[in-house]
């Protein structure tokens, strides 16, 4: 595949360029065949209305082990007809059942401070390094472990709780194409019980010699 195909391809369904490369391999090269792929994925939807403005929706929450995990996340949509739509709730309960699970720290890669990143790939490089390797190549290593982690800490990058098969991004994307509107998860807060809370640890049969001793 040559760059004025992805170029092209890109002008005629407005999808990214992973997506175009993708889609141009699934259909060996044909261009049209890869804007069939692209709409049938509904990822050439997703990308017209992308930019369109999604200032209605809902927010959406989900608890968890009796009160012990519960999230607040706001999704939004272009109309409040959608909004209240039993799909598009359905979906969003879907999002915060996820966040419950799976603890995202981001909503997008966007969203991922750059002294975050720099930490983790210092921490990455250290460890390639501890096992051996000199810095510049456990630099090069690192790349691989960086997309991971961000597979682990993005939202939309994370494999969807229920269909691993799919990323939360991709769930984002086949609602585009189903509801027909631009939809957006813009924000979420998750809370744990005594999360970020110094646990009291007890060595039970100490403390009893402990009272024993005193008497």
């Amino acid at each position: 595949m040559s760059a004025e195909m992805i170029k092209e391809l890109r002008a005629r369904t407005g999808a990214g360029v992973v997506d175009c490369k993708k889609a141009l391999a699934e259909s060996a090269n044909d261009i049209d065949a890869a804007a069939d792929w692209l709409r049938k994925k509904g990822i050439a939807t997703a990308a017209k209305k992308s930019g369109r403005i999604a200032a209605e929706g809902i927010v959406g929450h989900y608890i968890h082990g009796g009160g012990r995990i519960g999230v607040l996340v706001e999704v939004n949509c272009e109309t409040d007809f959608v909004a209240i739509n039993e799909g598009f709730q359905a979906l969003v309960r879907d999002i915060a059942m996820h966040i419950a699970s799976e603890k995202p720290l981001y909503v997008n890669k966007d969203e991922v401070p750059q002294a975050d990143f720099e930490a983790e790939k210092e921490i990455q490089v250290a460890r390639a390094m501890n096992e051996g390797k000199p810095r510049n190549i456990a630099e090069k290593m690192v790349e691989g472990r960086m997309r991971k982690w961000l597979e682990e800490v993005v939202l939309l990058e994370q494999k969807f709780i229920k269909d691993d098969s799919k990323t939360v991004g991709d769930l984002i994307t086949e609602a585009v194409a189903k509801i027909g509107e631009h939809i957006k998860i813009r924000r979420f807060t998750r809370y744990e019980v005594g999360e970020g809370l110094e646990k009291r640890s007890t060595d039970f049969a100490a403390e009893v010699a402990a009272q024993l001793g005193s008497n």
